[in-house]
């Protein structure tokens, strides 16, 4: 072998060597240590109330408990592009739970995505959320998790297909997106609007589901907020690209998010439903703040958008009457629709004027049919609206033409298209919905996130 020859093998074997040593590095991390699982009594009783209000914010009860389960014992499947992963279990069992786990080690799972083995978590967990979370919360957190009643609940096998099933290819997609940082405070801002700012971002996680994703699961960040799919529902853009009607302001937000509806907006459903349910527990101030942030997210409407929501808002009040055309859905609207919409009856059974509802009006019919089909669940307790579904007493092609009445009557938007194969995909969704899904969601809070630590 000739001297240049000998000088370009050990080249690439310098390069080979390095390659391997950064891939190693950005790969690998260390098993932390077991612990024997914590006394409950080990923990302050004020730490662990903030920390079950924490958890109410951060929604965890409604990705770690499968329907008819134990509370965080996990098992619940989500499905993605790439296939099913199962949430994990994290009450402090020792054995298939966190138990073993060192604050440490939590705080870890939360800022980079990690396990106590060193194995990396998939991001359906959602950690590019919660590296924002202060210390502080992730220990108030800690404490309400480990005080919970341990449950034996081994981890299910996620489905996913090679090479996604290989835990260290997600180390390659955390170098893509994941940004390691906590919140810091905009000065500029009120304090009331960081800490929204702060929720929003971080423990409540709203982009996760309000925000469309690229092709390798990531959120775009240039689409902050403009809608984005989970669970067969259109989680509806929250910026300047919202389809309401009547635009959103602060307040409107807040009485939306304590109580679950609001007369000139309509009903949260689907995975809304149990974070309305899960924030009704939580201190006044921090669902003040977060709407107050998200206010200022879809920003003042302008003069036009703000003559048009007045103008829909006394068509609500004094409603056309309905069309004379002898169609299906006009026909089943009339029998099945009308009496609670168009009456003015009030709470529990008078029904928002459809020319608010952002269902009608927004370019997806998705929600709407999931609405009409499983209907509208009583809030222990409250007097809240109610609806009953429809699913068994209207088939495919009634759906379709009730769908495509509504929205010809009640919005200002386009035909929608393909509306059938939504109604059609909506039974699926919803089937499957009832075998895995956790308690019902407009049910209220999980008790044991109600009861005294």
């Amino acid at each position: 072998m000739t001297r240049s020859s000998r000088l370009i093998t050990s080249g690439i074997a310098v390069v080979l060597i390095a390659g391997t040593a950064t891939a190693f590095a950005i790969v690998w991390r260390p098993v932390i240590p077991a612990i024997d699982p914590p006394a409950p009594h080990a923990f302050d009783a004020a730490l662990i109330k903030r920390g079950r209000d924490l958890a109410a914010i951060g929604n965890c009860n409604e990705c770690h408990t499968v329907r008819g389960g134990k509370n965080f014992a996990g098992g619940l499947p989500v499905p993605t592009p790439f296939g099913t992963i199962y949430s994990s279990n994290i009450t402090p069992d020792a054995k298939t739970g966190i138990g073993q786990w060192s604050e440490a080690a939590f705080r870890r799972a939360m800022r980079d995505g990690v396990n106590r083995k060193g194995q990396h978590l998939y991001p359906t967990f959602p950690y590019d959320h919660f590296t924002h979370v202060s210390d502080e919360d992730d220990h108030a957190l800690y404490a309400f998790l480990m005080t919970r009643q341990p449950v034996d609940a081994p981890s299910r096998q996620n489905q996913i297909s090679f090479p996604l099933n290989r835990r260290p290819v997600i180390s390659g997609w955390k170098l893509l997106f994941l940004r390691r940082d906590t919140y810091q405070p905009d000065a500029t801002r009120s304090a009331e609007w960081n800490r929204g700012a702060y929720l929003v971002t971080g423990l409540a996680h709203c982009g996760a589901c309000h925000t469309p994703r690229n092709a390798l699961g990531a959120e775009r960040v240039n689409a902050r907020f403009a809608g984005g799919d989970v669970d067969n529902w259109l989680a509806y853009a929250l910026n300047d690209r919202s389809h309401a009607p009547v635009p959103w302001d602060a307040d409107a937000l807040y009485m939306y998010l304590r109580s679950g509806w609001h007369p000139d907006h309509g009903t949260a459903r689907g995975p809304m439903a149990q974070v309305v349910s899960n924030l009704s527990s939580v201190p006044d101030g921090d669902v003040r703040a977060i709407a107050v942030y998200m206010a200022d997210i879809s920003g003042a409407p302008t003069p036009d958008r703000k003559r048009e929501g007045e103008a829909t808002l006394a068509q609500a009040r004094s409603p056309s009457q309905a069309s004379q055309t002898d169609t299906a859905g006009a026909t089943i609207y009339a029998g099945a629709c009308a009496s609670c919409h168009e009456t003015n009856r009030p709470l529990p059974y008078g029904g928002v004027s459809l020319a608010l509802s952002t269902a009608v009006s927004s370019p997806d019919p998705r929600n709407l049919a999931n609405v009409v089909l499983a209907g509208v669940s009583a809030v222990e307790g409250e007097r809240s609206p109610i609806m009953p579904g429809f699913a068994d007493s209207i088939n495919d092609a009634q759906m379709s033409a009730l769908l495509n009445y509504v929205r010809a009557r009640f919005s200002k938007q386009p035909p929608w298209s393909g509306v059938e194969k939504t109604v059609q995909d909506a039974r699926r969704a919803q089937a499957a919905f009832l075998l895995t899904s956790p308690a019902p969601r407009n049910a209220p809070a999980d008790p044991q996130q109600r009861e005294k630590p």
